[in-house]
């Protein structure tokens, strides 16, 4: 737990415990998923808020080759073997002992990580400097970028840890690694991604892949979902000897590769075909919808339209009724007719617009305002009109205007004891 508290940098215990319940007590999982946190990208065990995504280093069907170093030969051979074996055992046991207590002094640089992107372009350049251009292409982002490339894409991912110290690190780059068949290999058929272990990118993933020895080479691809290694080659390998290696581990997890593409392909196809009936049944929703609108409109409008023949009706109404008793309270003002024997008196005969006739007496004295009271009473009179004399012909100023504010009687209009009018209707203009 300890070992776990330093690399995470977590000083509560609690915390810590309660970070280990969240990933079910995966140490490995948990520790990748707070360095991940720590580094500012989506986490490789547990980014929200898609399916974690995690690499599976527990299977027991993993492939696993590894090179041991060459056996003492001849007596000489063994015989130093055997006198520095002990001194061998003293100094790393010390040595160990020593970093364990370092620990608790100083915690480990490397197990912060602050610029992934900067330790994988630092190694880039040293390898460059010390072995040349000739080499694997090298994924040029962090160790969470490349897997999360490499399911996307449905790539082997071949991840290279260097260790800086070890003695077989060095022939193992400049004759192994930098070889043309194998590059030809790596660039052909995989993605690449490295990194020194004395750098915190390096080290995190050491951490999480846990190899024994250097040069070490983890084969990692998505199988039933997760990102799993499915091969681990460790020690100093020769060149053929990992073309065959590499080319066994992908022959043997090829069909997983080809039965994700399948999966994909029936997921996109019934993603497409899902959104074509999705678009189909918007589509119709959006023309029945429409139609909806359109009888709402249409309804609105009948509804708009009878309401408004009910008004016009209504206010017809009420004007032939106001008309009416406007023509009822003419007809009562109208002063008496006088007798056909008063000297003063003027037979006048209307000419109505229907033809029909219409005679009254009136007085010289009264004013045509009369003449106009009368003929609006008459249920046969129109709305609006005027009334026009022949000899001269002229229109009679019955009604009150700004030429005549009073219209003039009888007399002064000129009419004799007896006349004929015409009423000309003027209700349409």
């Amino acid at each position: 737990m300890l070992v776990r508290l330093d690399l995470t940098g977590i000083e509560s215990m609690d915390q810590c415990r309660h970070t280990l319940e969240q990933h079910n007590w995966n140490i490995e999982a948990a520790v990748q998923d707070r360095l991940n946190e720590q580094e500012g990208v989506p986490s490789v065990f547990n980014p929200p808020p898609s399916r974690p995504l995690q690499v599976n280093t527990a299977d027991h069907r993993i492939y696993s080759y590894v090179v041991s170093r060459p056996q003492p030969r001849g007596l000489l051979g063994w015989g130093y073997y055997l006198i520095m074996l002990p001194f061998r055992f003293t100094y790393y046991t010390i040595l160990d002992i020593f970093r364990f207590a370092l620990r608790f002094i100083r915690p480990d640089p490397r197990s912060r990580v602050t610029d992934p992107v900067g330790d994988i372009v630092s190694f880039m350049h040293s390898f460059e400097e010390k072995y040349g251009r000739a080499h694997p292409v090298f994924y040029q982002g962090t160790y969470s970028q490349a897997l999360n490339d490499a399911k996307r894409e449905l790539r082997f991912l071949l991840v290279y840890l260097h260790g800086d110290d070890h003695q077989d690190s060095d022939e193992f780059c400049r004759n192994t690694l930098c070889a043309p068949e194998v590059i030809s290999l790596i660039n052909t058929r995989m993605l690449f991604w490295a990194c020194s272990t004395n750098k915190p990118e390096g080290y995190r993933v050491s951490q999480a892949l846990r190899e024994n020895t250097y040069p070490f080479l983890a084969m990692i691809m998505l199988k039933d979902r997760r990102m799993t290694v499915v091969g681990r080659l460790e020690g100093l390998i020769q060149p053929d000897d990992l073309i065959n290696q590499l080319t066994f581990i992908m022959d043997a997890n090829q069909t997983y590769l080809v039965s994700e593409r399948l999966e994909r392909e029936e997921r996109n196809q019934t993603q497409v075909l899902r959104q074509q009936q999705d678009e189909a049944y918007l589509a119709s929703l959006r023309a029945d919808q429409e139609k909806e609108r359109k009888k709402r409109e249409e309804r609105e409008r009948k509804r708009r339209k009878e309401e408004e023949v009910q008004q016009q009706k209504l206010a017809e109404e009420r004007r032939r009724r106001n008309l009416q008793e406007e023509k009822e309270r003419k007809l009562e003002c109208l002063p008496p007719e006088p007798s056909p024997d008063d000297p003063e008196s003027v037979k006048i005969i209307f000419k109505l617009p229907n033809d029909s006739r219409v005679e009254r007496r009136f007085h010289f004295s009264q004013s045509l305002t009369v003449i106009h009271d009368f003929l609006f009473s008459l249920k046969e009179s129109p709305e609006k009109f005027q009334i026009e004399a022949n000899f001269p012909r002229r229109v009679l100023p019955c009604i009150p205007s700004e030429e005549w504010p009073n219209p003039p009687t009888l007399q002064e209009a000129g009419l004799s004891h007896t006349e004929v009018l015409f009423v000309q209707d003027l209700t349409d203009e």
